[in-house]
């Protein structure tokens, strides 16, 4: 098991960028898939990016090109850098992990969560 914890939610205005961060315990984190998630009000909880080792990545065809996913592992840290945000970037983010290599994009792939940081963006 790994323990979760996002931070670098806020406010920004549309246009705008943000990076989260995602800090996880334990000695073998290193060995965890790392995935981010997002769920908006009144929607299902949906894929942003995955990071097994680094260049391992894979993205939502929605932020493809927008965010970038990345991990330190000296520092058990994952990151998400988000670029040109809209306001369908409004929505809770969750860091998201697993010790599978084969977790990809179904939330349910991924057995360790986050307590989820607020990212709101205005227009």
């Amino acid at each position: 098991q790994v323990q979760l914890v996002e931070s670098g939610g806020g406010l920004v205005q549309a246009g705008g960028s943000l990076r989260l961060s995602c800090a996880g315990s334990g000695r073998i984190f290193s060995s965890y898939a790392m995935g981010w998630f997002r769920q908006a009000p009144g929607k299902e909880r949906e894929f942003v990016a995955r990071i097994k080792w680094p260049g391992s990545t894979y993205y939502a065809d929605s932020v493809k090109g927008r965010v970038t996913i990345s991990r330190d592992n000296a520092k058990n840290t994952v990151y998400l850098e988000m670029n040109s945000l809209g306001p369908e970037g409004t929505a809770v983010y969750y860091c998201a992990a697993d010790s599978s290599w084969t977790a990809g994009s179904s939330p349910g792939e991924y057995g360790n969560w986050g307590q989820g940081t607020q990212v709101t963006v205005s227009s």
